[in-house]
């Protein structure tokens, strides 16, 4: 394997990792990563979705507990069956629209300033929820994911059908749309870890399935590469957000976000950087 590809599947696999559960969109990160680095043909498109596996990973390792007694309880426990429902449930918004609206987001959504846009407006929201909910509390009846009703998934999926838009953060709408509808930050938190599993691995392997003819045996040093890296980047960034939120809301996030955003218009719109289309 080239010395430069492989570094480039180590940046691209730490960029996936390190966002892609933090409400900053790890899409729109590697969208602009790939144009920087010259990273944007048809076959590093699916390496970009191939290397979730390894953010889902982290996520299975950080929770093997409460999988494992999921898998142990699935047809003998009332409590198990009700997530795994409720994490169905909260899926369908998602493919439903992405199967409808997919391959159109994608060829007009999926270049460097519309996700600069992205960035800034869900900065925005973010920054209007958190001090809207400082105003006016929320009653937060969910205190635990387990508390959670088929309704409050259906709602928490529509949220995440959000993110289709690149740029807008799969967990970020998760999460501020649960806290929206009633599901503390911390329950809110872990149903978005807890759904980005099979929302993540059922789009690697759809990508994996549709693509298959452009990959090869030669490619899989380069994906190994890319997903061990998203997978040591997302296992630090899943311990580290369970601590952090705790004690702090996200408006650290919002301000990043739309200083990034700003900051990839400006470079596009002087020349500074050539954001590859």
């Amino acid at each position: 394997m080239d010395i430069i590809l492989a570094i480039k599947a180590i940046v691209m696999g730490l960029v996936e990792g390190f966002t892609e559960f933090l409400p900053i969109s790890s899409t729109g990160h590697l969208i602009l990563a790939g144009s920087l680095l010259n990273f944007t043909d048809e076959k590093s498109n699916v390496f970009k979705i191939v290397i979730q596996s390894g953010a889902i990973l982290a996520v299975v390792w950080e929770f093997h507990v409460r999988i494992l007694a999921v898998f142990r309880g699935l047809f003998t426990e009332r409590k198990q069956q009700k997530l795994v429902l409720n994490l169905m449930i909260a899926f369908l918004p998602l493919a439903l629209l992405g199967l409808a609206f997919g391959k159109l987001i994608k060829a007009k959504l999926f270049h460097p300033v519309p996700v600069a846009l992205s960035f800034i407006i869900g900065g925005v929201i973010i920054l209007w929820v958190e001090r809207h909910n400082k105003a006016n509390p929320v009653a937060q009846r969910v205190q635990d994911i387990d508390d959670m009703t088929p309704l409050d998934a259906l709602k928490v999926g529509f949220a995440q059908a959000v993110a289709l838009i690149p740029g807008t953060s799969r967990s970020g709408a998760t999460i501020i749309g649960s806290m929206m509808f009633g599901l503390t930050r911390k329950a809110a938190t872990e149903f978005s870890f807890f759904l980005a599993i099979p929302t993540l691995m059922i789009a690697t392997v759809y990508e994996l399935i549709k693509n298959r003819a452009l990959l090869s045996a030669a490619d899989l040093p380069l994906f190994t590469v890319g997903t061990l890296a998203a997978f040591i980047s997302a296992f630090l960034c899943v311990r580290w957000l369970l601590r952090y939120i705790s004690s702090h809301d996200f408006t650290v996030f919002a301000w990043y976000r739309i200083a990034f955003g700003l900051m990839v218009l400006a470079t596009s719109h002087f020349g500074w950087v050539h954001w590859v289309e």
